[in-house]
């Protein structure tokens, strides 16, 4: 009787989503553990082959919960290769905003969330307060708080509302502004560094072994490799930032980084709106034929750089009016589904679920 199973989530204040960490302890060692992602949605990649190329833009956002916009934009991207679309100028810097802001967004949701399992809830409501925010604004722009199904092939849905880069620019004065309050309420917290630092490591060989990219990659590595530096799109070879790096991959450093991933967020959100030109927003597919509209025979790899890493699509068409087949590459499969069961026994029971937020774990995308 020295193994005891517990349950770590899905309603647990420490856990993220629907997921849930069944564990075998003895004390409280984490002797194994797996994850089971929850059946918040399933099929989703058999559902986008039922769906025509236009009504999968209302599914696709689902495959992340709380940051949609990256699957709007892998599929988007991917449908364009095919089909030879030139997007316009304008809808570039457009979408490199909405992908920006939705970074920002998802960075401070797991910032925040570092607050209920060590009992900072002030670091929670503050950072929740300043996501919320955010939805204000994506509401402005698309209508929606959380599904916002903007991005689509040609372009974006809408040109933006006037008036909104006025909310833009204070919204990211007032984040930056409280920047270093924000990293003495957390990291720099005495009692959260003792629950961070020194634990929850990702060594280099680990990295290696499951495949992480992103956050994860870059906290151990010490190697700025992002896809928008790498392989840009929308037009991030327009603007300047950098890549914040580590090579000591602990749970402090990975929350470092993306904090420091905030700023250079704001700065390429104030590039956009500088350097953004008038014009058209999207390409016409034809007035009366989106339901109808077919994408020529061909297979792509569309990825984008999700805040977990690299987030990808790989589409083939047979030049119908619905995809033939989609496979989604979730950015947080390999340490939320592998990680966990290969990495987490070991650890000690309060740390389960500071791993699934440092290391940035959406169970749609698992179980997709």
């Amino acid at each position: 009787m020295r193994e005891l199973k517990l349950f770590l989530g899905p309603q647990h204040p420490g856990m993220h989503g629907n997921a849930a960490v069944h564990m075998y302890v003895e004390g409280d060692i984490i002797k194994k553990s797996y994850l089971l992602p929850g059946m918040l949605h399933r099929g989703f990649e058999k559902g986008m082959e039922r769906h025509s190329w236009i009504n999968n833009i209302s599914l696709i956002p689902r495959v992340c919960v709380v940051e949609p916009d990256i699957n709007e934009m892998a599929f988007a991207q991917g449908v364009e290769l095919l089909a030879g679309i030139e997007v316009p100028e304008r809808a570039h810097y457009i979408r490199m905003i909405i992908l920006e802001l939705a970074r920002i967004s998802i960075h401070m949701m797991a910032y925040g969330g570092l607050g209920s399992p060590t009992g900072n809830y002030t670091l929670m409501y503050h950072a929740h307060a300043d996501r919320n925010t955010i939805l204000n604004i994506f509401e402005k722009i698309t209508g929606h708080r959380v599904y916002h199904q903007y991005i689509v092939p040609g372009g974006v849905r809408k040109d933006l509302p006037k008036g909104i880069e006025e909310d833009i620019h204070a919204f990211l004065d007032s984040l930056e502004s409280r920047y270093e309050e924000y990293r003495d309420l957390g990291i720099e917290n005495p009692s959260l560094l003792k629950r961070i630092k020194d634990t929850i490591m990702l060594p280099e060989e680990v990295v290696w072994d499951l495949g992480v990219t992103g956050v994860g990659m870059r906290s151990a590595v010490n190697k700025p490799y992002d896809l928008r530096k790498v392989k840009p799109y929308a037009r991030y070879d327009q603007v300047d930032f950098e890549i914040p790096v580590s090579s000591y991959s602990d749970a402090r450093a990975r929350v470092d980084i993306k904090l420091k991933e905030v700023v250079q967020s704001i700065s390429i959100i104030r590039q956009a709106l500088e350097k953004m030109p008038t014009g058209p927003v999207r390409v016409p597919l034809g007035r009366g034929q989106s339901m109808r509209w077919t994408v020529p025979s061909g297979s792509v790899y569309s990825t984008v750089e999700s805040s977990r890493g690299e987030f990808g699509y790989f589409i083939v068409s047979d030049g119908k009016t619905h995809p033939y087949r989609v496979g989604v590459r979730g950015a947080s499969y390999p340490q939320g589904l592998l990680g966990i069961e290969k990495y987490l026994p070991g650890t000690r029971i309060d740390d389960a679920a500071l791993w699934v937020d440092t290391m940035g774990v959406c169970s749609p995308e698992i179980d997709r």
